[in-house]
């Protein structure tokens, strides 16, 4: 099998505009990245020197597919040896995600899961120095805390498998085009973490009865002078027994893209709730009003609206759960196979606060769609796996699309309603391959 020829993709590309996940991304990340070096993203070369040879890499595409050192105050993060593969949308803050072939795995490797920023990655992260940091828990609380993470470790632990997902996954596949990072699939990962339960921690506070939301705060130093970065949950959320206050991914400390030493994990909601670097938790008597939960950022319209119309602001809600969603992960996009092979189909299903029900796939543009074997996920929370197999009998282009449903009954759309941010993406994956005679 071989992948399809650039012009094979571009020809795809323009007839939907989900088909370039064979990527034609190595073209679109490889533009984007360019476009941020005439600012802030100067930053990101720093550690390569402005030789003749660090432009012809550029030029070539290697900080789309991950070989970029990410200058950050202090040690260097080197994005080529921790994220192999990673397609780099910005450096400076460091956003990238890696294509659904490489999300393959049941329970995502640290260095393939997607890493989403807002301000740099701070020192103590880098250079993964746990000495002085405190967890400061106040506000609507009878008695507030200063925990070490010595004090955090004597809690009860608890460990789950967990989608993790960034709220802008899926942006670029939104019509007309929305502003933001331009997240194709790959900003979301299932991950194993182990931590203690927040609510264990609000217990030990001590909850006043005038306790509605909490608010989070993060180590990470803000750019451009903008509002540190801050989300926060309603009480009976963080009350949850899987929201947790996570200190390891996959058996190991966790890495310091990933939030170490200690982070929040709001499984089946949007990422932006996980708050990486935590020090601070304040108890509100009121729902959070921070920047980053007011206006249209991480908000989405109360009704549905017409493709590129902006609703008042009064008519906006805060994202919170995910939609059911699907992702094929086998084969790779672009792949050439025979006539009358079958080929063998798989990928994942995750569905925020409801449960994965089936996984449907189509290799005739929806005109038939066959069930696939779904396995039970590991835990609450945790994406669900799915399998089968497709034959071709004629060649040609074709797509496979896969379609998950919800225990509730709410399936992917076929095209992807519109918001100002593109939020919360859920359309139906739909992947080119070429079958030859």
């Amino acid at each position: 099998m071989k992948n399809l020829s650039r012009s094979q993709m571009e020809r795809a590309f323009h007839s939907c505009p989900d088909q370039p996940e064979a990527y034609a991304e190595h073209v679109h990340s490889r533009r984007r990245f360019l476009s941020q070096l005439g600012g802030a993203g100067l930053g990101g070369l720093a550690l390569l020197g402005s030789s003749g040879a660090a432009t012809n890499a550029a030029l070539h595409g290697l900080f789309g597919r991950g070989l970029v050192w990410a200058a950050e105050e202090g040690p260097a993060v080197n994005l080529a040896a921790e994220r192999p593969g990673m397609l780099i949308h910005t450096v400076h803050p460091i956003n990238g995600e890696f294509p659904p072939h490489l999300l393959d795995d049941p329970v995502t490797p640290a260095a393939r899961h997607f890493v989403r920023n807002n301000g740099r990655v701070p020192l103590r992260a880098q250079q993964r120095d746990p000495q002085g940091w405190q967890l400061l828990v106040e506000g609507e609380v009878h008695t507030p805390l200063r925990l070490s993470l010595a004090d955090l470790k004597q809690l009860p632990a608890t460990t789950l498998q967990a989608v993790l997902e960034c709220g802008g996954n899926g942006r670029a596949l939104f019509s007309p085009t929305v502003d933001g990072t331009p997240w194709r699939r790959g900003a979301v990962g299932c991950s194993e973490w182990t931590g203690v339960r927040l609510r264990d921690v609000l217990q030990k506070a001590g909850l006043k009865s005038s306790a509605v939301y909490t608010a989070h705060y993060g180590e990470d130093e803000s750019l451009d002078n903008a509002a540190p970065f801050s989300r926060g949950l309603p009480i009976d959320k963080a009350m949850q027994e899987h929201t947790l206050i996570a200190y390891q991914m996959n058996g190991q400390d966790l890495p310091a893209l990933n939030g170490y030493p200690v982070r929040l994990l709001v499984p089946g909601w949007i990422g932006s709730c996980s708050q990486k670097w935590l020090n601070r938790i304040w108890v509100r008597d009121t729902v959070h009003d921070s920047q980053k939960m007011s206006g249209y950022s991480y908000r989405v319209p109360a009704y549905p609206i017409a493709p590129g119309s902006l609703p008042p602001q009064a008519d906006m809600r805060i994202a919170t759960a995910w939609r059911i969603k699907s992702m094929i992960t086998r084969p790779e996009a672009g792949q050439e196979f025979a006539v009358n092979r079958p080929i063998q189909i798989r990928g994942h299903a995750w569905a925020g606060e409801d449960s994965v029900s089936k996984v449907l796939v189509s290799a005739d543009f929806g005109i038939h769609w066959q069930e696939t074997r779904l396995d039970p996920p590991a835990n609450t929370y945790a994406w669900a796996n799915w399998s089968t197999q497709l034959t071709f009998p004629r060649r040609g282009y074709y797509e496979i699309w896969a379609r998950a449903f919800d225990d509730t009954g709410n399936a992917q759309p076929f095209d992807q309603p519109w918001n100002p941010k593109g939020y919360l993406g859920n359309v139906i994956h739909r992947l080119p391959v070429q079958i030859a005679a």
